[in-house]
This record gives structure tokens, C-alpha cells and sequence, in this order.
């Protein structure tokens, strides 16, 4: 693998010279998340492969363009999963990508984000040079942060060579419960005394009347649970979930904007007139408007007043900008970490911000 490595890092100062910007991409199954795509393609895909798997010490090394299904199915075979739900969106979705993306599912409100189970990474920055952040355990602060900021960076930082991702053990039961006839401020409620409750909640969703709870954990405590809170039991919830994560549940069909709202858990119902969906305790609300610049003003208004901020994810028009503007300090933040790991500005220029 290590003339891949010298084939990218050959790769990468040509294009420094030819100031060329480049399009990192894996599976592509993300083309769509962020602003524009622009640059020469380079694929990571036959850079993949898990390096390193200790199941006793809960922690997994592959490189890039390893398949997110192989990762998972390595797990799944000893008992372990990937404790954020990455999302897939289709069948070639890499490692690489899924850290990238920074994007998590269902279970992230009970278990953490991409981030917080990135423990060390291998990057190749702007100047063809191969930098190690981190390691394999959580006690390794060496470099800690950078492993963590390169989730959700949209490989505008750099290729991402390798990554050290915390696992953990799947739950010796889980069961989804359903109550009908739910207004969404009642909801909102309802998760948020659960969550100051010995409960093993690990997600959640509201839509159209009907709250759906899953618990994940060991046998008497999710017992303990079904007593405590009634509803009905969903028998196939595992489906359930994973459309939930891919966007292939109802609320997600149509041709309308989706927009992300990312808020404080105990912020009450949000009015703007469409329809929402709401995940993680409340902390997480899927919109369907429009994308044009007023409403975009409209909605990111209503959401900062709330305290949070909202990313039109999927269609509309992405001039009104993908994600919320920066505030200056933290714009100049970004700028800065730019030119610091790409000073040519070479990779996916413009996918986050202008």
C-alpha cells in the first residue's frame, strides 16, 4: 500500500504546482452534502483495507477507502458495532467518507458523535507530506484534537489516509416501542424527563403524531423499561432504524428541501409552518421547506433565536450557503486551520464555505 501512498503524495505536489484543486472522493455516495464540487478527482478507494483490529481494547485502524460495510461486518462478527450509526447512503460508502461527512444516526444522542470516537488519524496535507495525529486509545492526547477535527471537515483539511475509531459492544437486547396520538410539545417533554431517567434510551423519533423510542441494553433493563414506559412493541424494529438513518423513511421522500436543525434538546416545538421530524431527545429537527434565500433567512433566524443552527442538507438553492454563516472569530479560526494544513487551498475547495 505504500506506493499508493507515494502515488497520492505524487499526485498532491503536481497539483500544488499546477495549482489544480483536487476532489477528494470515495464511494461519492456524499457528492450531494456540502456546496459545490470542484476539482480533479482523486479516489481513495483502492487505498482500503482494516490494519489493525484488537477487539479486547475496542479499537478498530483501516485505511480511507476501506467499504463502511466491511468495517461493520469485522464488527458484527465479534459483537461490536460502530456507536455513532454512520449513515451510508448507498452500498460503496467508505470509512474515509463516513469521517469526513461527520455525519451520525439515531444513536448518536446516547452514545456520541463521529468525533468523539475518533482516536488518531494518518493525513496527507496540501504539501504532499504525511502527518500522524493521535493513536489507538482514549488516554493518547497527543494530537487528540486534530483527529477529532478532521470529522466533518469535508476533506477540505486534507486526505485522510487512516483513522483509529473507538468500537463498542452491541447491546444484549434492544426493543423499539411506539405511542400514538404524541403532540410534538408533548414529545419533547416526554424524552426529556425519560433522559433524566436510569432509562436505556439509546434513540429516538417524533413524526406526525407518533413518538418512537428504541432501548438498547441488557435483559432486565429493558424489561424493566417496556413496564415502566407501556406503548406498543414494534416487531420489526431494527428496519425501522436503519430507514430512519438512510433517509428512505417517509419523511424524507419528495422532491422538497431538507433542512437540519441542530438544537438545544429542551428547546419547545419550533414553528415555521412545514412539516418536521424530530430525533436525539429533541436535539435534532429535520425540516422540509423551501431553499430560497428568504426562507433560508427566515429559518436560520428562528433556529439561532433557539440557540442553534440549521444546514440546508439536500436540494434548494445552496447559494443561500449549505451551513450557517461563521461568526468572524470563528470564520478566521477556519481560514487559519486552511492554510495551515492546505496552503494552496487545493482540496474540495468551497464544499464547506466560500
Amino acid at each position: 500500500m505504500q506506493n499508493i501512498v507515494e502515488q497520492f503524495q505524487e499526485r498532491v505536489r503536481t497539483t500544488a504546482r499546477d495549482k489544480r484543486p483536487l476532489r477528494i472522493r470515495g464511494g461519492g455516495t456524499k457528492d450531494w452534502y456540502g456546496q459545490r464540487l470542484e476539482g480533479d478527482i482523486l479516489d481513495t478507494r483502492g487505498y482500503a483495507g482494516i490494519i489493525d483490529y484488537e477487539p479486547t481494547e475496542l479499537v478498530i485502524t483501516a485505511r480511507c477507502g476501506t467499504p463502511l460495510a466491511a468495517i461493520e461486518a469485522a464488527l458484527a462478527e465479534r459483537g461490536q458495532m460502530l456507536a455513532f450509526e454512520p449513515p451510508h447512503f448507498g452500498a460503496h460508502a467508505t470509512l474515509g467518507g463516513a469521517i469526513a461527512a461527520g455525519l451520525s444516526g439515531p444513536r448518536r444522542a446516547s452514545s456520541g458523535a463521529v468525533r468523539d470516537f475518533v482516536l488518531g488519524c494518518t493525513l496527507l496535507d496540501g504539501k504532499g507530506d504525511v502527518l500522524r495525529f493521535g493513536g489507538q486509545v482514549m488516554k493518547n492526547v497527543a494530537g487528540y484534537d486534530v483527529s477529532r477535527l478532521l470529522a466533518g471537515s469535508l476533506g477540505t483539511l486534507g486526505l485522510l489516509l487512516d483513522v483509529s475509531v473507538k468500537v463498542l459492544p452491541r447491546a444484549p437486547r434492544e426493543a423499539t416501542l411506539v405511542f400514538d396520538g404524541v403532540t410534538e410539545i408533548d414529545a419533547i417533554r416526554r424524552l426529556n424527563e425519560w433522559a433524566g431517567q436510569p432509562l436505556p434510551v439509546s434513540a429516538s423519533c417524533w413524526h406526525d403524531g407518533v413518538l418512537t423510542v428504541r432501548l438498547s441494553g441488557a435483559h432486565a433493563a429493558v424489561d424493566a423499561a417496556i413496564r415502566s414506559l407501556g406503548g406498543a412493541v414494534l416487531p420489526d424494529c431494527a428496519r425501522f432504524w436503519a430507514s430512519l438513518r438512510e433517509q428512505r423513511h417517509a419523511f424524507f421522500e419528495g422532491d422538497l428541501p431538507l433542512w437540519r436543525l441542530s438544537v438545544p434538546s429542551t428547546v419547545g416545538a419550533i414553528v415555521l409552518g412545514s412539516a418536521q421530524l424530530i430525533e436525539w431527545g429533541g436535539a435534532q429537527r429535520w425540516l422540509r421547506a423551501p431553499g430560497d434565500a428568504a426562507t433560508a433567512q427566515r429559518i436560520r433566524a428562528t433556529v439561532s433565536a433557539a440557540g442553534g443552527h440549521a444546514t440546508l442538507l439536500r436540494g434548494g438553492d445552496k447559494s443561500v450557503g449549505v451551513f450557517q454563516p461563521l461568526a468572524p472569530a470563528v470564520a478566521r479560526i477556519h481560514e487559519r486551520l486552511k492554510a495551515g494544513f492546505d496552503p494552496a487551498g487545493l482540496f474540495n475547495p468551497g464544499r464547506m464555505y466560500g
